[in-house]
């Protein structure tokens, strides 16, 4: 493993850049090419964040022929050969099913994780493509431990709760949102949802949005990374573009410390209580 990824507890600042890019839907091919050509810029960066389905484009039913990628896809591991770990989603090919999956590349490995939370109402119908993800990873990398939101999983409370009381200090969340309403403007949601995400979990947030038009939705980009306080360290506009920040993994660690908000998870009533709902709705 490289010296980049090889890092160890005793490492405290985890530098990232986030690509903010505008993938052609169903240009597969093309879209992987420009990911490579960006990891391969960021060396000195530890770990490199794409949005959803930045390999594909999210439109996957206007391109039929626009194959999903197995795991272990040569184009797709290669992302991770260039030092820096990669973050990126893409549709995922397993058995006679596709998954919206975002993957973690680092020294020839893959890492999956698959969206669980499928949006399918008014103009979004990713159920009807995708099937959804069952099991929520956290991964010890980079003298860190990880976890991965996609986009509305991130929307589910239970979910970032789950990956925090599991250990995790960073929250990667590759999005596809696109410029709508759901009673409040979506860009002002997803603030406010970060927002809450970081201060109330007291972890480190990486959103990445994806930028562009496709099938004549806007996306809005507004990538950032967000620390344990709240403060926005750094933020996209609308266009493509990449964001370079450095996260501070002793000072988060020393705000657990002092404020141990997750001392107490309770499990045993958040699984007794989940239990009872799960046996209502059945």
């Amino acid at each position: 493993m490289s010296e980049r990824t090889d890092r160890t507890s005793e490492d405290t600042k985890l530098r990232v850049r986030l690509l903010q890019t505008d993938p052609k839907l169903g240009d597969v091919d093309g879209n992987l090419a420009h990911l490579d050509s960006l990891v391969r810029s960021a060396s000195g960066s530890d770990l490199v964040v794409a949005p959803e389905l930045a390999t594909h484009g999210y439109h996957l039913s206007q391109v039929p022929d626009a194959m999903p990628l197995r795991p272990d896809d040569e184009r797709l591991l290669a992302l991770g050969e260039h030092a820096p770990a990669v973050a990126a989603g893409f549709a995922e090919a397993f058995r006679h099913h596709t998954f919206n999956s975002a993957a973690l590349l680092t020294g020839g490995d893959a890492w999956i994780q698959r969206k669980m939370y499928l949006p399918t109402y008014r103009g979004w119908e990713e159920r009807k493509h995708f099937r959804p993800g069952g099991q929520l990873i956290c991964r010890d990398l980079l003298g860190t431990r990880l976890a991965m939101l996609v986009c509305n999983d991130a929307w589910q409370p239970a979910i970032p709760w789950l990956a925090a009381h599991s250990g995790a200090e960073v929250l990667v969340v590759p999005a596809n949102s696109a410029e709508a309403e759901v009673g409040v403007a979506t860009q002002r949601a997803w603030e406010i949802l970060l927002l809450h995400t970081a201060v109330v979990l007291q972890s480190f947030v990486i959103f990445v949005n994806r930028s562009g038009t496709e099938n004549q939705r806007d996306f809005w980009g507004g990538s950032r990374v967000i620390d344990p306080s709240g403060e926005v360290i750094g933020q996209l506009g609308s266009e493509p573009g990449e964001l370079d920040c450095v996260l501070n993994l002793k000072e988060l660690r020393l705000l657990r410390r002092r404020w141990p908000l997750l001392q107490e998870s309770r499990a045993d009533v958040v699984a007794r209580e989940s239990g009872r709902l799960a046996a209502e709705e059945f």
